[in-house]
């Protein structure tokens, strides 16, 4: 999703890259969910994320939009799904006794934070968000601190879905309402409602690329 935002306002103005110490290290976050209680309703969800919650909690992609855990919304022309808050409270429908009871399976977005992506010129730098978390950090690698496994392989999947998904709504923009709607469907359909086979994130993301080719093949 795009945000039309002045990258000194929210960052220290320097891009990171895996290998690069940033001071991003809160120390588990011990004594704090302030992130998660204030999480509003802007943290969407790429397949892979869906693919470890369903996992994780053992629900369907429907089941979990069924319970509110999720939520579906328009992000730049495309129907995606995002984490619904709890309408009540505004905290995350994970967040159990003030801790993340899906720590290990959490979306790529809570996984990174206070760490953002900045996509340019068909790929992307990480930037160090200053203003979104009150404790006191200290440094850390880039890539230990997203703890993702398979790393070079989820890099390549976080970029290729970015701009897949930023080439099909530029062709989405000046298409018919009914075209737009079908292809919103589609990709509902084909990358969340349709469970993966896969038993674990290698095969995700095999599985993924197939259907992304399909999906590029059939949308041209």
């Amino acid at each position: 999703m795009k945000r039309n935002v002045d990258l000194n306002e929210i960052s220290d103005g320097k891009f990171y890259s895996l290998n690069d110490m940033v001071r991003a290290d809160c120390q588990d976050c011990t004594g704090c969910s302030m992130c998660c209680e204030q999480m509003s309703d802007t943290i969407f969800l790429d397949p892979l994320d869906v693919f470890r919650l369903t996992r994780a909690t053992g629900c369907s992609f429907d089941e979990l939009l069924d319970a509110k855990k999720l939520e579906l919304a328009l992000a730049d022309g495309i129907i995606l799904p995002h984490l619904q808050p709890d309408r009540r409270t505004g905290f995350c429908p994970f967040l159990s006794a003030m801790r993340c009871s899906i720590h290990a399976s959490r979306p790529g977005f809570c996984r990174i934070f206070p760490l953002g992506r900045y996509y340019e010129d068909r790929s992307f730098s990480y930037i160090l968000q200053t203003k979104e978390c009150p404790k006191k950090r200290t440094k850390i690698k880039v890539s230990r601190w997203i703890d993702t496994p398979l790393l070079a392989q989820n890099q390549a999947f976080i970029n290729d879905w970015h701009y897949f998904l930023e080439d099909l709504s530029a062709a989405l923009a000046s298409a018919p309402t009914d075209t737009v709607r079908r292809v919103q469907l589609y990709l509902l359909h084909s990358f969340y409602r349709t469970a993966y086979t896969a038993t674990d994130e290698a095969g995700f993301y095999a599985e993924w690329r197939e259907r992304l080719a399909k999906a590029r093949t059939l949308l041209g």
